[in-house]
């Protein structure tokens, strides 16, 4: 499962995919994950979430960004959720160009049982048709 969750700068995507993975601890029966462009803020996340700042990895591909996530869900088989901050930051790639991406992940958590939950800076209106079934709302 895939859900974004999609707005304009300063709409408050950071804190609501924050609290959305703290509040996560209370019900997951895996391991959390939580990725962004920096460690800005690793300190609003509870200590049991497992931070990963991407920028240390050099990721510059959408392929390259799958074989990150992938190699995450290899070193732990309980991970239950994984949590993208600033997706678009990490990615380096137009968020048109990136449909077979999202089909892969799509995959991905569908054959690995995990839930990938990201932020994306844009206007919902101009969102491409692949993209529109994952924001929630």
């Amino acid at each position: 499962m895939i859900q974004v969750i999609f707005g304009e700068t300063g709409a408050g995507k950071t804190k609501r995919i924050i609290d959305i993975a703290n509040e996560t601890l209370k019900t997951a029966n895996g391991s959390i994950v939580f990725i962004d462009n920096d460690n800005q803020y690793m300190f609003g996340l509870k200590h049991d979430i497992r931070f990963v700042d991407a920028s240390e990895f050099h990721i510059d591909s959408p392929k390259m960004f799958f074989g990150f996530i992938s190699g995450i869900a290899a070193q732990d088989f309980d991970l239950e959720y994984i949590f993208i901050d600033g997706f678009m930051k990490i990615v380096h790639h137009p968020l048109d160009t990136l449909e077979e991406l999202f089909k892969g992940m799509d995959e991905f958590a569908n054959r690995c049982n995990v839930k990938l939950i990201l932020s994306i800076t844009g206007s919902e209106e101009s969102a491409p048709e692949f993209l529109k079934p994952y924001i929630m709302h």
